[in-house]
């Protein structure tokens, strides 16, 4: 039976797709929700046409708010795939170790709050970095502070502005999101004797 996945997204889920796509190929995991703190995000929509249920999270930070959910749809991980809200810590007790993020920057640096986005892009460019990248990490109370489960390390080029790293790095996490889930799915399945 393959891991049920929950996807947590605040935007337009690019990473989803990603995931979805990683998912067919290799059934040892399942896209079987889709969470969203924006009732506007382009990833609900995404989920939807993929035959995917969604649900917004009207109050993201009340764990009844997302526990309904997890568990009407027996979810057994949880990816954070470019959502932008701490996770209630009665989440993160319930899912230890089972809920991973995907950051836009090589954790440890340029990280925690606030550190999203265009932001982390800039800051990498201001600090003068010769690479960035993308990093899976297990999510815990803290913005960005879990245990790297995997990098995946790009090039900061001359002329680069926010935009054009940002590109890249996304094309990053797009390979490495999914191949870091499902290893760590069909891990978590070994480990459960499935």
């Amino acid at each position: 039976m393959p891991m049920r996945l929950a996807v947590a997204v605040s935007g337009r889920g690019s990473n989803l797709d990603a995931l979805l796509t990683a998912c067919r190929k290799d059934p040892v995991a399942e896209v079987v929700l889709v969470l969203s703190d924006r009732p506007g995000a382009g990833a609900l929509a995404r989920g939807r046409a993929a035959g995917v249920p969604t649900a917004v999270l009207a109050d993201p930070a009340d764990a009844a708010t997302w526990m309904e959910p997890l568990e009407r749809h027996r979810v057994g991980m949880i990816v954070l795939a470019g959502y932008l809200k701490l996770v209630p810590a009665e989440v993160v007790t319930r899912y230890r170790g089972r809920i991973l993020n995907v950051h836009p920057a090589l954790l440890p640096a340029f990280g925690g709050p606030g550190m999203y986005g265009r932001r982390v892009h800039e800051a990498v460019l201001a600090s003068g970095a010769r690479e960035s990248g993308a990093t899976v990490h297990l999510v815990d109370e803290v913005y960005d502070r879990g245990a790297v489960l995997a990098q995946a390390r790009v090039p900061v080029l001359p002329g680069d502005d926010a935009e054009h790293l940002a590109a890249r790095v996304l094309e990053a996490e797009h390979r490495l999101l999914p191949a870091t889930v499902l290893a760590a799915a069909r891990a978590e399945l070994h480990m459960k004797g499935s």
